[in-house]
């Protein structure tokens, strides 16, 4: 009786084991191949190149490296001397014209009074004067006003709020006009790309809240899907010389889930918080992928199938959001994450 007991026991226990190693399994096979989570991605912002519109030596700096400025602060001024001397000259041109053209108002004014006295083509003449003079006075106000724009130029201002890079120019250096000096990353536009495999793309909606773990930060940030890329590189086609299609006749057995790029924008952004474009985070749709700060996932999932636990535990989770894995850390399954 007792060795049927016992048998009956192993029985059970072989039976529960086996239950929860298939819910343990099962929820491994969720979590990393439907569950939408990715930890490839990267905190991204905007990067605007300051470059002068004039030539010349740089004779002020206002800024350092890596200094927070505003929209409109000085950065650095270029010398203004010969852009001064300039729209002196223009300002100079620009009299001597007025000069001529009153004289050739006075001369036609003069004639008409005269009328029959002077002859038709003599009248011509001096209104075509004076409409000549008219047209080179306007061009010697084009050319105050592009001097005096010039001299403003000279002064180089921040077009956005945000950080310099760690290399704010120099007292002394030339600089020429298009050529980028420094760049500002725009404090306003910092976002979340993160990079999903295709096969977890059906979890994903513009408008869905996503949780974000940034790598070393202690605090979650809370985002939503913003957009979803409408086209990736097919690496597989080539156009050839002809226009036409040209497909790689290599094909491996081993097919990797592409990635696809889908931007996150952040909701809320805690005042100690530090978004430094390029750190990785992890990136999880809220409530469907599993949950941010879940360290072991079989060990969860082995919790949330053991007796008395709830039903109703969260499976949300993050991923962090880094610089695209190579092609080795991806599996045939899409499993890799």
């Amino acid at each position: 009786m007792k060795k049927t007991w016992f048998s009956v026991g192993q029985i059970l226990l072989t039976l529960i084991v086996v239950v929860i190693a298939a819910a343990v399994l099962w929820k491994l096979v969720d979590y990393y191949m439907f569950a939408p989570w990715t930890r490839d991605g990267h905190v991204r912002a905007d990067v605007i190149q300051v470059a002068p519109d004039v030539s010349g030596l740089i004779t002020e700096v206002k800024v350092v490296d890596n200094q927070q400025v505003k929209r409109g602060d000085v950065l650095f001024v270029i010398d203004q001397a010969r852009y001064t001397l300039a729209l002196r000259n223009a300002e100079a041109t620009a009299q001597q014209r007025r000069a001529t053209l009153d004289q050739a108002r006075r001369e036609d004014a003069r004639n008409r009074v005269l009328g029959n006295l002077v002859a038709r083509e003599v009248v011509e003449e001096t209104q075509s004067r004076v409409e000549t003079a008219t047209a080179a006075l306007a061009d010697a106000q084009v050319a105050i006003d592009t001097a005096r724009l010039n001299l403003q130029r000279t002064v180089i201002v921040s077009p956005v709020d945000g950080y310099l890079n760690d290399r704010a120019p120099r007292v002394g250096e030339y600089i020429a006009a298009g050529r980028p000096v420094l760049s500002v990353v725009d404090m306003h536009s910092f976002r979340v790309d993160g990079y999903f495999e295709e096969t977890k793309l059906h979890g994903i909606d513009i408008g869905q809240p996503v949780d974000i773990k940034v790598m070393g930060e202690p605090n979650v940030l809370r985002g939503h899907v913003l957009s979803i890329v409408a086209a990736i590189e097919d690496r597989d086609r080539q156009q050839s010389q002809n226009l036409l299609p040209n497909v790689n006749p290599a094909f491996s057995w081993v097919r990797l889930a592409q990635r696809i790029p889908v931007r996150v924008a952040l909701d809320e952004i805690p005042a100690d918080f530090r978004l430094i474009a390029g750190r990785t985070a992890t990136v999880s749709v809220r409530g469907i992928g599993p949950s941010i700060g879940r360290s072991n996932p079989a060990s969860d999932a082995a919790a949330a199938s053991a007796p008395g636990a709830s039903s109703g535990a969260s499976t949300t989770g993050a991923a962090i959001v880094g610089t695209a894995p190579s092609s080795a850390t991806h599996t045939a399954s899409g499993a890799s994450q």
